[in-house]
C-alpha cells in the first residue's frame, strides 16, 4: 500500500454500530443487560436497562448529540458532506467499510488508527455487561479491518475494572494479530502507578504489541444547579484542560519504573496535544534529579519517553515548534475523524499550514513513517 498520510487517531462510535449489534451477539444470560435502540423525541437512540444514554443513532461526537446547525464550527463542516444527513437516512458511514475508506479518500488520507467504545462502556455501570459490550465490539471490529487490513488498524477495546479480565481480552486479541490495545480510561480508575498494571505491562512487553491511552480529560464538575453562565464557565474550563489532563497519567507510567522493566513496552497517549509535553518532561527529568533518584529508573524520565512514548495531535501550532525536545519519532498526527473537535475533511489544509516550517522528512515521520513502523503497516 502507498501511504502518503496516516491518521494515527480516528473513531469508532457505538452510536454507528449496527442497532441490533450486542443484542444478537451477547449471551443469553447477558442479552437484557445490553445496549439497544429505541425510539426516542429526537429519534432513534441508544439506552441500556439500566437507563444508560448513550446518545442518537448515527448522532453528533461519541455521546451522539444532536447536531444543530451553526453551534460548532467543525461539526457545520463535516455537516457539509452530508455525514449527518446520511446518518438519519440509515447510511452508516463511519461503520460501513466501502464508505469509511470514501471519508479518508475525501480527507487525502490512506489509513486510520481507530479508538473505539471504551467510554460507552463504562456509562453502562455493570462491569460484567461492559466486559461483554467490548468482547462483542473486538470481534466486530476485527472482522471490520480484515475488510482493509492495509486501510483500517483497529485498537482492541481493554477493560480496566479487573486486571484478569483485562489480561484474558488482550491475550484473546492478540492472538489473532491485533495491533494495538486500547486501554479504558476513566478518572476514577486504578492510576498507572499502581502495581495493579503489571500484568497488562508484561504482557504489552511480551507481544510487542502497543498499549494506548486515550484522553478524556478529568471528572466533569456539576453545575446542576448553578446558572446557565456558570455552567458555561466550568464547561471551557474542563473542555479547554482536557488534554493537558493526560499529564498525570504520563508522569504516573514512567515513575512507576514499567519502562525500565519492560523495554519493549510501547504506549501511545491519544489525542493528548503536544504543546505540554516537554514541560512535563523537564520537570520530571528535575524532581527525579533533586529527590526521586531511590525510584526503579536507570535513565532521566524523559529518555523512557523518546525509547517508549508517542503522543498523538490534529492541531497544535505550539507542538509543532517543540518538535525537536519532543523527538520527531514520538509524534502522530491523526483527524479525529469524525469528532467536533477534529478537523476532517480539511486536514490537508491544516497539514500544510502548521507543517509548513518543518522538513520533508519530518513531515513524512509524524504523518507516516512513524505509525508505518508503530502498526507494522507494509508501505
Amino acid at each position: 500500500m502507498k501511504y502518503d498520510v496516516i491518521s494515527a487517531d480516528g473513531h469508532v462510535d457505538l452510536i454507528w454500530l449496527p442497532p441490533d449489534l450486542f443484542t444478537k451477539n451477547a449471551s443469553t444470560s447477558m442479552k437484557e443487560r445490553m445496549p439497544y435502540v429505541v425510539d426516542g423525541p429526537k429519534g432513534p437512540e441508544w439506552t441500556s436497562i439500566k437507563g444508560a444514554k448513550f446518545g442518537l443513532v448515527n448522532g453528533m461526537g461519541s455521546a451522539g448529540r444532536e447536531y444543530v446547525p451553526g453551534i460548532i464550527h467543525r461539526s457545520d463542516r463535516m455537516a457539509s458532506t452530508g455525514l449527518y444527513d446520511d446518518g438519519k437516512k440509515g447510511l452508516r458511514r463511519l461503520t460501513d467499510v466501502e464508505l469509511r475508506l470514501k471519508d479518508q479518500e475525501r480527507d487525502g488520507v490512506q489509513a486510520e488508527v481507530l479508538y473505539g467504545i471504551l467510554g460507552a462502556s463504562g456509562r453502562l455501570n455493570d462491569p460484567e455487561a461492559a466486559t461483554e459490550v467490548l468482547r462483542i465490539y473486538n470481534d466486530w471490529l476485527h472482522d471490520f479491518c480484515s475488510a482493509a487490513p492495509d486501510r483500517l488498524v483497529g485498537l482492541a477495546n481493554i477493560p480496566n475494572h479487573d486486571m484478569g479480565v483485562a489480561v484474558a481480552e488482550a491475550s484473546r486479541n492478540a492472538k489473532r494479530g491485533v495491533k494495538g490495545f486500547d486501554v479504558a480510561n476513566k478518572p476514577d480508575m486504578t492510576p498507572l502507578w499502581d502495581p495493579f498494571w503489571e500484568p497488562l505491562w508484561q504482557l504489552a512487553h511480551e507481544t510487542g504489541i502497543p498499549i494506548h491511552f486515550h484522553t478524556i480529560g478529568g471528572r466533569s464538575p456539576d453545575t446542576s444547579k448553578m446558572p446557565v453562565f456558570v455552567q458555561r464557565r466550568a464547561f471551557a474550563a474542563h473542555i479547554t484542560n482536557f488534554q493537558m489532563h493526560m499529564g498525570y497519567m504520563l508522569m504516573s507510567l514512567i515513575f512507576s519504573g514499567a519502562p525500565e522493566r519492560y523495554p519493549n513496552l510501547k504506549i501511545v497517549i491519544g489525542e493528548a496535544g503536544l504543546g505540554w509535553i516537554p514541560y512535563v518532561l523537564q520537570h520530571m527529568d528535575l524532581e527525579w534529579e533533586d529527590q526521586f533518584k531511590d525510584l526503579d529508573l536507570k535513565m532521566k524520565p524523559s529518555e523512557y519517553w523518546h525509547r517508549q512514548f508517542y503522543a498523538t495531535y490534529q492541531t497544535d501550532p505550539v507542538g509543532v515548534r517543540l518538535f525537536d525536545l519532543l523527538g520527531v519519532d514520538n509524534v502522530m498526527w491523526g483527524s479525529d475523524f469524525p469528532h467536533p473537535d477534529g478537523i476532517w475533511p480539511d486536514s490537508q489544509e491544516f497539514l500544510d499550514k502548521e507543517l509548513s516550517g518543518v522538513s520533508a522528512d519530518v513531515r513524512r515521520k509524524v504523518t507516516r513513517d512513524n505509525a508505518v513502523k508503530l502498526y507494522q503497516l507494509a508501505a
